[in-house]
């Protein structure tokens, strides 16, 4: 079993490490590297909708992570699950698809140039402006 993540500043700190958004869900990976065990937390804002919805949408994201982190999390890590919306209304295979997929990139070895927090994907638009003459 997964340990799981319940101090709010192990929820902070793992908001500044690097993310993947998906459509029924957003998972935060960050790397402790002082232990070889893995945890995670689950979260979902206001936004999700009211207390039942917000704890439906935890409970479905903790049966997913149970039966996905320990395929393809890293061990050392801590991952920490943020409900959308969608979460709760979401297909089950497709939210476990999507979680699948967070997961898989999160695992991947970054170029030095995807050292930044946030997706590895290309620049954003701001500082593309902000290097333009």
């Amino acid at each position: 079993m997964i340990s799981r993540i319940k101090v709010r500043s192990d929820f902070l700190a793992a908001s500044k490490a690097p993310w993947q958004a998906r459509p029924g869900v957003v998972v935060q990976a960050r790397d402790r590297s002082d232990s070889e065990a893995m945890r995670a937390g689950f979260t979902a804002t206001k936004k999700v909708g009211n207390a039942v919805i917000r704890n439906r949408a935890k409970r479905r994201l903790r049966e997913a992570a149970e039966v996905l982190l320990p395929l393809y999390g890293k061990p050392g890590h801590d991952y920490v699950f943020v409900a959308r919306a969608g979460t709760t209304t979401r297909d089950w295979q497709a939210l476990l698809d999507d979680v699948k997929a967070a997961l898989l990139r999160l695992s991947r070895p970054q170029s030095p140039r995807d050292t930044r927090p946030g997706p590895a994907s290309a620049p954003s638009q701001a500082s593309q402006e902000k290097a333009a003459p």
